[in-house]
């Protein structure tokens, strides 16, 4: 078993994290070709809010 790397891609405006800036599908693909191309195996993609309320 070899360990892998994980991209986290979130997608929410109201995420913790980055605030929803790759919100839009252009946004999101441009984020996410560039964790690839750091060296993600694998992306994680948060696309619902867990937000209260």
């Amino acid at each position: 078993m070899s360990t892998l790397i994980m991209g986290i891609l979130n997608i929410t405006p109201d995420s913790f994290s980055d605030g929803g800036n790759f919100f839009t599908i252009e946004e999101a693909l441009i984020q996410t070709e560039k964790l690839l191309n750091d060296g993600a195996d694998i992306i994680d993609v948060g696309g619902q809010s867990t937000r209260p309320g």
